[in-house]
């Protein structure tokens, strides 16, 4: 396994070994001895979360708020995924950027984003499966996010906007400057 730590701080890209043969491939996708050197002390995932969208769909970008923040481990087991996490530490010196990394079922990357960061998706496949592990578990009352079409940030989705599929609450998430 090979590990990146990508420009925001917190924020880890973990590319697997992946174990390829006429019958398919093996991974692993979870060690906890070999992810405890890895991830922030103490993490321990406690829940684990799927999605299943089809092209187009924008899921997020959604958090928690304290004391109920969550750190995540994404990965996309079908399709392929334009992941986004947004740095929204108040204060973080990278407060209000983001990374943008694809995770697919071909890739088998993972993105581990620390608490402290907005997280988000947009679909670029036909369909996608995405699953992460939570080391908080959900709170319906401290759940937050920030619009995906943030002026501010102005993240570029790789969705043409008549083929965009966006829930209703999502579109009506504030923006970061509601943040300030």
């Amino acid at each position: 396994m090979k590990i990146e730590k990508l420009s925001l701080k917190g924020l880890i890209l973990i590319i697997p070994e992946i174990f390829e043969d006429g019958r398919g491939i093996f991974l692993e996708t979870y060690h906890q001895d070999k992810y405890k050197n890895i991830l922030p002390k103490g993490t321990k995932f406690i829940q684990d979360n799927m999605s299943f969208s089809i092209y187009g769909v924008i899921r997020g970008l959604h958090y928690q708020r304290a004391p109920y923040s969550q750190a995540k481990l994404v990965r996309c087991t079908l399709g392929s995924i334009l992941d986004i996490a947004v740095d929204i530490r108040s204060n973080s010196p990278t407060f209000g950027q983001y990374i943008k990394i694809t995770l697919s079922d071909d890739n088998q990357h993972q993105l581990f984003i620390p608490k402290g960061f907005a997280h988000g998706f947009s679909v670029l496949s036909e369909k996608a499966i995405v699953e992460y592990k939570c080391d908080e578990f959900y709170h319906k009352e401290y759940e937050s996010g920030i619009n995906y079409n943030d002026p501010y940030l102005s993240i570029d989705w790789k969705i043409t906007p008549d083929k965009l599929i966006v829930s209703e609450k999502d579109s009506k998430l504030p923006f970061i400057c509601d943040m300030l």
